[in-house]
């Protein structure tokens, strides 16, 4: 996907102003720049800032533009459906999740600060609950976010239910970032 390309938007479409987190339509004819398309969702650049595209609108970029991201989108997918239930699971399902403006995912961002898992139900599933942090109190995405984590972690056959809670203490800093995320942001 080539993130400098600038594209139209053929159709209004609903997109999530970052980073205050409220929904917007688009005109049709709005001029956009991919920025980052990670975890399912793409950050476009606009005259009027950066807006967040849920892939249910990817269309709005164009049929070329959505079926490179469908692809991209579908090859990240491609995880095995038949293991066993594990915590790593449900690591993996969070490092699926992205900051709209930070292209490293919220688990190698510091910003899971703690992982419970239930013992298994009738069913053999899991109830998992899960916090975690912002980088900024003021950030508007946080309910996005916690969202995409929870869908994430409820797509797993092994999880009844997810609770994902933000919070603040102890507050975030740049020192929680893993090395994998040092690396990415080219900190190392």
């Amino acid at each position: 996907m080539q993130f400098n390309e600038e594209l139209t938007l053929i159709r209004d479409t609903e997109a999530t102003i970052i980073p205050a987190g409220e929904t917007q339509t688009l005109a049709a004819g709005t001029r956009a720049v991919i920025s980052q398309a990670l975890g399912g969702t793409v950050t476009i650049r606009t005259d009027s800032g950066l807006f967040r595209l849920a892939s249910r609108d990817w269309d709005a970029l164009g049929a070329e533009a959505q079926a490179q991201l469908d692809a991209s989108a579908k090859s990240a997918d491609s995880a095995p459906e038949d293991l066993p239930f594990s915590e790593e699971q449900v690591w993996d399902a969070m490092r699926g999740c992205f900051d709209p403006e930070i292209p490293v995912n919220i688990v190698d961002l510091g910003l899971i600060y703690d992982l419970q898992i239930d013992q298994p139900d009738a069913e053999g599933r899991h109830q998992v609950n899960v916090k975690m942090t912002l980088t900024a109190q003021g950030c508007g995405m946080g309910p996005v976010i916690a969202e995409d984590a929870k869908k994430n972690i409820e797509a797993l056959s092994g999880v009844s239910n997810a609770q994902v809670d933000i919070v603040w203490d102890p507050p975030w800093t740049p020192h929680m970032i893993s090395e994998a995320g040092r690396q990415k942001l080219g900190l190392e």
